[in-house]
This record gives C-alpha cells, structure tokens and sequence, in this order.
C-alpha cells in the first residue's frame, strides 16, 4: 500500500481538518468532526442532508454548500456514519422547514437514517427521505428498490438543492428530488481495486486486462467480466443498458455525468463523453447540461461511470442554477 497518510486509523479524521482548514464554507456540529455541516445556513430554507461512508469523494461531504446541501454525516472508508451523527447534523440544519434526507440504497445508511430521522421527530424536527438507486448493473427492472445508489446521485443533489434554494416547501423539495432520481440511470466499469488504508492491500483482484462492467464502487461484483475493449466499444455496451430503460425520443434534453472513479485519467473521461455524446446525436437527443470528472470515487479505483438524467422543463431548470461548494461550482447561464 502507498498511500499519503500518517495512522491509518486517523485517516478520515485528518481528512476532514484538511476540508475544514481549507474550505471555511463548512464547519461541523456538535464537536463531532463527522457532523460535517454548511457555515452559513440559511433561515426558513428546508435543509438538506446526506450521509454515507468515506472513500468516495467528493460524494459525499463534499457537496454542502450554496445551492445543494446543508449537511452530511461522515462513515469510516466505506462504512455508514451513526445515527446519532445523522442525528446532530439533522438538528443542526434544520432551520424550522423541515429536512430532507438524501442518501445511497445501502442496508446500513437506510437503518441508521431511519433511526435519525425517528429521533428527530421527537424534537418535531419533520424529515422527509429520498433514496438514490441509479445502479442499473444491480438490479433488474421491475426490482429497482433492490439497486445501489452510485455518482447519480448527484442530480438529486442538484436538483433538490436548487428547489430548496428556491425556497419550496419541504413537499415539494422531496417531489421534486424523487422525480430526479427516478429518472436517473447510471453504469460503470470498473479496470482495478482500490485499497481501504485500515485493510491495506487491495479489495479483489482484477487482471491486467480485465475490466469489470457494473462493479459497484464497493467492490461489489458487476454483470459481467472480460478483456478490456476500446472505449468506443465500453461505451456502446454501457449505453446499451441506459437505452433500454428510458424510453428517449429525438428532440428531448438530457444531463450527461462522466464520473471518474479516483484513478482515470481526465483525457479518457473526455473520450468516453465523445462515444455517449455520439450515440445520443444518432437519437436525436440533446446533452444539455454536461459535468466531467470525479463526482462519486471508490479510491484509487480505475474505472469509470455514466450516468443520464432525462430531464423535463423543471429538472432542466434546477441543473442550470448555479451551485457552491467545496467541491463543485456551477454559474448560471
């Protein structure tokens, strides 16, 4: 393992003293390094939290911000934060309209944000919860509450945080970031492991020539493995996928992201926009709104997804208001 760090065990803890040290936009709550929540909340704004473990990112932590979420609850490397932190960060963003949770389909997210949001009730806290599953690669139609949540779920931030910021009601907000995710599809391709620094060797093995298509960004297993192909080929056989899902005529709009999973290459990400940007034209069907890099990571994994939002007029106004973050930043227009 090489890796820049000191314990391993301190690993995440002296992660986020850096994010704190350099990012003056977030502080955190109760104490707790973990409780990872916006300087500047805004009163009468229905607040918006997420959570999950770290290892990923800018996911999760690192979209509180103007513009999409107020808070997040930090996990161990790929491990899910407690509830009582889901807690505290809830408390600390409500600012009397209620919370809007959004987080990835994981058993242990979902039975820790449950618990939090229980709590809160008792405080007359109202949290209202969405569930991102955009992993197409895990679950058949017809199963989709059975599918992980993956770097899709940054259009739910996007889109709720934008509604929120409009000042809509928490009803609204949480309609609004369930029709984001129900129209989100997202696959990706994994070429290598990542390390988890308090393991210290590699999650699974993969061969030099191998790619694994659908791979979660766990290391959960994919669909399929064989020998890597040419990106236009990757693409094709992803799309494919994402096609048979959404039902896309000539003349509609979509938001296009390219994640990088930690270990990509920006070139290759551009390349493989250039094949989705392609086969989309051949469909008639416009990229709007188009973000390329690392949204959603699993380390130092080499891989990569895509994910496609099928936008409506509502949707295609939320992604271009402007967002600010530690780490995104989009001006409107």
């Amino acid at each position: 393992m090489k890796k820049f760090l000191n314990d391993p065990v301190d690993f995440v803890d002296e992660m986020l003293e850096g994010i704190y040290a350099a990012h003056p936009m977030v502080t955190y709550a109760n104490g707790d390094l973990r409780c990872l929540v916006t300087a500047k909340p805004k009163a009468g704004k229905v607040g918006l939290t997420t959570g999950g473990g770290s290892g990923h990112l800018p996911t999760f932590l690192g979209f509180v911000g103007d513009g999409m979420l107020d808070g997040a609850a930090v996990g161990g490397v790929f491990q899910s934060p407690s509830a009582e932190q889901m807690y505290q960060v809830t408390k600390a963003v409500d600012q009397g309209a209620g919370v809007l949770y959004i987080y990835g389909n994981y058993s242990g997210d979902i039975i820790n944000f449950d618990m939090a949001a229980e709590l809160a009730d008792l405080d007359g806290i109202a949290v209202k919860q969405v569930v991102g599953n955009d992993d197409v690669a895990s679950s058949i139609v017809g199963e989709e509450h059975k599918r992980r949540g993956v770097a899709g779920i940054f259009f739910i931030y996007k889109a709720a945080g934008a509604a929120a910021a409009e000042g809509l009601s928490l009803d609204e907000v949480a309609r609004i970031a369930d029709k984001a995710r129900s129209r989100t599809r997202t696959m990706g391709v994994a070429l290598s492991s990542c390390v988890v620094p308090e393991i210290g060797h590699a999650t699974f093995s993969i061969g030099e020539d191998e790619m694994e298509i659908g791979m979660g960004i766990h290391g959960e297993p994919g669909i399929s493995r064989k020998k890597l192909a040419p990106a236009d080929a990757v693409v094709d056989e992803m799309m494919d996928r994402i096609f048979k899902e959404t039902d896309y005529t000539s003349g509609e709009d979509v938001a296009v992201l390219i994640n990088g999973l930690g270990g990509t290459p920006l070139e290759e990400l551009y390349i493989l926009f250039r094949r989705v940007r392609q086969l989309l034209d051949a469909r008639g069907v416009k990229a709007k709104h188009v973000w390329i890099g690392e949204f959603a990571t699993s380390m130092e994994m080499a891989g990569a997804s895509i994910s496609i939002l099928h936008l409506d007029a509502e949707l295609d106004r939320l992604m271009a208001a402007p967002s600010n973050t530690p780490f995104f930043k989009h001006i409107a227009g």
